[in-house]
C-alpha cells in the first residue's frame, strides 16, 4: 500500500505542490534543502499556518542566516524576531539547540537521528523532516497535517494525542514513506493536508488518495481525526501599567522564567487600581492615570482580560536605572526586544497616537509558553 500512496502523491506534488516557499532552498544535492532553513521552518510551523510563518521566517533568516549566527545571538534578539508568533518556548529551544550544535556538533545539525532528536525542541517528526528534506534520508514525519491525512485515509478513530492512536498513525507513516524521492514525498503529504485534506471542507474531489480513503467512503471526513471534547476557557484579569515619560519612553520589565511570556519584556501588572497606583508611584513620579479601553487576549488554556492604565508624563524615580530586568524604552527600541504581541500592539498604537482599544479587541490567539 505504501507504494500506492507514494506513487499517487509524487505526481500530484509535481503538478500541485508548493515549491516556492522561502525555506525550500537547495541543499548540497539536487532535490534537497538547507538543513538550517528546514529546521527553522518546521519549528515555526508548529501550531502556526504557512501564511503567517512566511514573513517571520524571512525576517529571521535575514538577521540570523545560519546556525552559528543563531547560536551567537543574544536571547533578546531571538525573542524579538519571534515576537508575535507565540509559543515562545519554541524560540528558546531553537536558540539552545543551536548553541549545543556549536558546542557538540561542529556548528551543524547532526545527521544522526538519535543525536538530532536529543536537541531541545526537536522531536521525532521534526527530526525526520530535517533528515528527509535536507539529506534525503528515509525517515517518516507525522505533523498535524499528516496526522489528518492518515487518520482519514485509514479511518483511524480516537484523538491523535492518545498513545494507541499515535502509535497507529506512526505505523502508517512509516509504511507509506518510500525509499526514493524522500524530500518530495515528505513535502507532498504535508501539502496535501494543508491545501486539500483540510480541517474543514476538504476538497476530496481534488485528492489523489480519494479512491481508497476510508473517511470519504464512509462519509467521516467531518468526524476524523477525532477532536478533543471542547471546553469553555476560564477568564483571568490583569491591569497593565503604561508609565510614559515626556520623551515617549515607557517602563518595561522582563518577566520571570516561569509562567506565561517567560523571559519577554512586558509592562508592569497589577490586580487592583490601588495596587496599580502603588506600583506606579514606586517606579516614577506621577500625576494622573487614564484608563484605556480593555481588551481580551486568548491563550490556549484561558482568556486574559487586560485593562491598560496610562500614566502619562511620568518622571522616572531617582533610584530606578536601566538594568537586565527593567528599562525605559522608546518606540524606536521596541523592535529590538521580545515583547508579547498584545503589548507590542498596544505600545505601537500609543506611540502613533492612535486609539488603543477597538483594534486590540481581536488580539491574536497565542499559546502559553
Amino acid at each position: 500500500m505504501s507504494s500506492t500512496v507514494a506513487s499517487r502523491l509524487l505526481p500530484w506534488f509535481a503538478q500541485h505542490g508548493r515549491r516556492d516557499l522561502p525555506w525550500q532552498q537547495s541543499g548540497t544535492e539536487p532535490g534537497q534543502r538547507d538543513a538550517y532553513r528546514v529546521w527553522l521552518s518546521e519549528i515555526m510551523l508548529q501550531q502556526t499556518q504557512v501564511a503567517t510563518v512566511i514573513g517571520y521566517f524571512e525576517r529571521f533568516v535575514r538577521t540570523l542566516p545560519d546556525l552559528p549566527s543563531l547560536a551567537a545571538a543574544d536571547e533578546d534578539t531571538v525573542l524579538a524576531l519571534w515576537s508575535g508568533l507565540g509559543y515562545y518556548r519554541r524560540a528558546r529551544f531553537l536558540h539552545r539547540a543551536a548553541q549545543r550544535c556549536v558546542e557538540q556538533h561542529g556548528g551543524e545539525l547532526p545527521r544522526d537521528f538519535t543525536a538530532l532528536s536529543a536537541l531541545p525542541g526537536i522531536g521525532r517528526s521534526t527530526a525526520g523532516a530535517i533528515l528527509a528534506q535536507a539529506h534525503g534520508l528515509r525517515f517518516a514525519i507525522l505533523d498535524g497535517n499528516v496526522k489528518r491525512v492518515l487518520a482519514r485515509y485509514h479511518g483511524v478513530h480516537g484523538h491523535p494525542s492518545l498513545r494507541a492512536v499515535d502509535k497507529q498513525l506512526w505505523s502508517h507513516a512509516e509504511a507509506h514513506t518510500p525509499t526514493m524521492h524522500i524530500a518530495d514525498y515528505s513535502q507532498a503529504i504535508m501539502d496535501l493536508g494543508a491545501t486539500v485534506c483540510t480541517r474543514s471542507k476538504p476538497r476530496c474531489e481534488a485528492c489523489p488518495l480519494a479512491a481508497d480513503c476510508v473517511a470519504r467512503r464512509d462519509n467521516l471526513t467531518t468526524q476524523l481525526p477525532t477532536r478533543k471534547v471542547s471546553r469553555s476557557l476560564p477568564y483571568r484579569a490583569t491591569m497593565m501599567l503604561i508609565l510614559r515619560d515626556l520623551q515617549g519612553r515607557v517602563l518595561l520589565e522582563r518577566r520571570g522564567p516561569q509562567g506565561v511570556w517567560s523571559g519577554l519584556w512586558s509592562l508592569p501588572e497589577a490586580a487592583t487600581p490601588e495596587h496599580a497606583w502603588r506600583i506606579a508611584q514606586h517606579h516614577a513620579q506621577i500625576d494622573d492615570v487614564q484608563t484605556l479601553p480593555p481588551f481580551t487576549h486568548v491563550f490556549s488554556h484561558y482568556r486574559l482580560n487586560i485593562e491598560p492604565l496610562l500614566f502619562d508624563r511620568a518622571t522616572a524615580a531617582g533610584g530606578i536605572a536601566d538594568n537586565s530586568m527593567q528599562r525605559w524604552c522608546g518606540p524606536e527600541q521596541l523592535s529590538a526586544l521580545g515583547l508579547p504581541a498584545p503589548v507590542r500592539t498596544l505600545l505601537m498604537k500609543l506611540a502613533a497616537d492612535e486609539p488603543a482599544g477597538p483594534a486590540l479587541a481581536t488580539a491574536k490567539t497565542q499559546g502559553i509558553s
